[in-house]
C-alpha cells in the first residue's frame, strides 16, 4: 500500500515523500482464508475530523506525528518546498512537519471532507 508522507527537514522546510507498507500473509483462524496484513504500528489515539466545504488552513506544522485518512471529500495540501498534492478517499498521509513552516490545506470540493486521524508517538 502506498501513503505519502509530509516531513520538515533539519533547516524546517517541509516535503512530501512516497512511502509504501508491506503486507503478508496471515491466518486468524482455519477454516476462513488467509488475508493480507501490514505490521502492527503503536499508536496513542484517533478522531475523525470534519473540515468543512471552503475550509483551508495558513502555515502550519502538526501538533503531533499523525496519519490522516480521506474517507469523503478533496483536499490540497502544499508544503514550503512548493510541491502540492491532491487527496481525495482513499488516500492515506503520513503528517510529521512538527517543527519548521510547515504546511497550507484546503478543501476544494463542494463537500466536506471527513478524515479518521490516528496519532502516532514521538
Amino acid at each position: 500500500m502506498k501513503y505519502v508522507r509530509l516531513y520538515s527537514d533539519p533547516a524546517g522546510q517541509s516535503h512530501f515523500a512516497e512511502s509504501e507498507i508491506e503486507f503478508t500473509n496471515y491466518n486468524f483462524n482455519t477454516p476462513i482464508q488467509p488475508v493480507l496484513i501490514s505490521a502492527n504500528s503503536p499508536a496513542t489515539q484517533c478522531a475523525f475530523c470534519l473540515f468543512p466545504a471552503g475550509w483551508q488552513g495558513d502555515w502550519h506544522p502538526v501538533p503531533c506525528r499523525r496519519f490522516f485518512y480521506f474517507l469523503s471529500g478533496e483536499a490540497v495540501t502544499e508544503v514550503s518546498d512548493g510541491e502540492v498534492r491532491h487527496f481525495t478517499p482513499g488516500s492515506a498521509v503520513l503528517v510529521e512537519d512538527t517543527t519548521g513552516v510547515g504546511h497550507i490545506t484546503r478543501v476544494v470540493s463542494q463537500t466536506d471532507v471527513l478524515t479518521a486521524i490516528v496519532q502516532l508517538p514521538d
